[in-house]
């Protein structure tokens, strides 16, 4: 399983995005299932224009099954919260807040971002170790 980040979705349904093309030759070589939250999907689609084909292009991805979204609980999103405090100096936001939540939660560490700078710094627990995303590039 992947979780999938903001980044790559709007690059994925914005034809002008500069990551357009990149991330398309990156997703076509994918066979794992993709995972979000909707804390991702809401970045996204503020992010892509409101009534655009990316809009349109994204709802049938998911509609579709190709992404499947990850609804949290009240425990999550208080995880959620504590990763925000923890790595206030970043600072990470709710959405990948929540991406890590779902990483520990499921035992997931690969992540389709661009967000190469956040996700190197954010680790995730394994265990008793703490330990780094593989990021997919």
């Amino acid at each position: 399983m992947i979780l999938m980040d903001t980044g790559p979705l709007v690059a994925i349904f914005d034809p002008k995005d500069r990551d357009h093309q990149s991330c398309h030759k990156l997703l076509r070589t994918i066979e794992e299932p993709l995972l979000t939250t909707e804390a991702v999907i809401t970045e996204v689609l503020h992010l892509l224009a409101p009534g655009s084909r990316g809009v349109e292009g994204l709802t049938g991805f998911i509609m579709s099954d190709y992404l499947s979204l990850i609804t949290l609980d009240k425990t999550d999103y208080q995880q959620s919260f504590q990763l925000m405090d923890k790595y206030a100096d970043l600072p990470m936001d709710f959405a990948d807040a929540t991406l890590v939540t779902l990483a520990e939660k499921l035992k997931i560490d690969r992540v389709f971002t661009l967000d190469f700078a956040d996700f190197n710094a954010y680790r995730i627990k394994k265990g008793h170790r703490y330990c780094a995303f593989d990021l997919l590039q």
